[in-house]
Formats: structure tokens, sequence, C-alpha cells
């Protein structure tokens, strides 16, 4: 049986982090869809259409890894694609308590769904996207956080 890993996420923006843990899952998996959901309590910076082209331009060359936007439950999303696991990212033990509780919940949902939690490289740990926003949003230079020209986040309609 293939194994489908959904890694989902708001990804605004998709940060080096993320791309280590991708990169590292496709050791672990036979597939990964990186899943954009749409957080309801969350305002975008980056527009969920310009974030998909933008990974789908970062893993061109990775026939393992897709993209997709979704809106709606993650677990359900999950059985919709057929993804038995789900790729988590943990930075530190905030991360893990927040991750636990959503992990439960998503089981609750769909109980063939497993998540796979994956500790961030320690050079990356710092890295996350509210701060790469807010940096960016003040004029602050963020080339050193995301794998992509920061040129793409100007020409986003990035305020």
């Amino acid at each position: 049986m293939k194994r489908i890993a959904l890694f989902p996420g708001s990804f605004d923006p998709f940060t080096n982090g993320h791309l280590d843990v991708v990169m590292r899952g496709t050791r672990l998996f036979d597939e990964i869809i990186i899943a954009i959901g749409n957080n309801s309590s969350k305002q975008r910076y980056i527009p969920v259409e310009h974030m998909v082209e933008i990974i789908e331009g970062l893993f061109k060359d990775e026939p393992k890894v897709s993209v997709a936007a979704f809106k709606g439950l993650t677990a359900e999303y999950a059985r919709e694609v057929g993804a038995q696991f789900l790729l988590r990212g943990l930075r530190n033990t905030t991360d893990f308590e927040y991750e636990n509780t959503i992990a439960q919940a998503n089981r609750h949902v769909n109980t063939d769904l497993e998540t796979v939690f994956l500790i961030t490289s320690p050079p990356l740990a710092a890295i996350s996207s509210s701060i790469i926003r807010e940096i960016h949003r003040f004029g602050g230079d963020v080339a050193d956080f995301i794998p992509f020209p920061t040129s793409a986040i100007a020409g986003s309609g990035a305020q």
C-alpha cells in the first residue's frame, strides 16, 4: 500500500523549516501532499493561489510532492485524498502541546489517520511564518528564512 502523507498548514509563507520537513518526509513516505488550508482565525498575508504556485515551483523536480489548497477539516481532507498520515514539524515544546491536541482531534474525526512528528532541524527551529511576515511587513530582509525569492512576496499582494 502506498504511504501518503498530508502536510497541512497555512504556509503564509512557506519557510525553510517547512522545506526541511517535506524533504526529510520524502524518505519516509511514497507521496506527500502539501495542503494549504484556510484557517478561519487568520487573515492571509500571501494569497493561497500565489503560495500554491510558489510551492509547486519549489518541488517541480520532486515527483513525490504535490501541492493543493483545501477548505474544511484537515482529517476529512486527508480521507478524501487517501492520506493515512499527517506530517507535522515540531520546533519546541509549545509546538508539541498545540500539535498534540490537534492530532488527538484529527484522530477522533478520522480514526485511520496517524500523525507523524519530525523535530525541526536545529538551525531552522527559530523560524516561524508569523515572524517572517512581521519582518517583511516592516521592510526587513527575510531572504534567509524562505526558499524562494523575496520578490515573490512583493508581487503577491502582501501588504
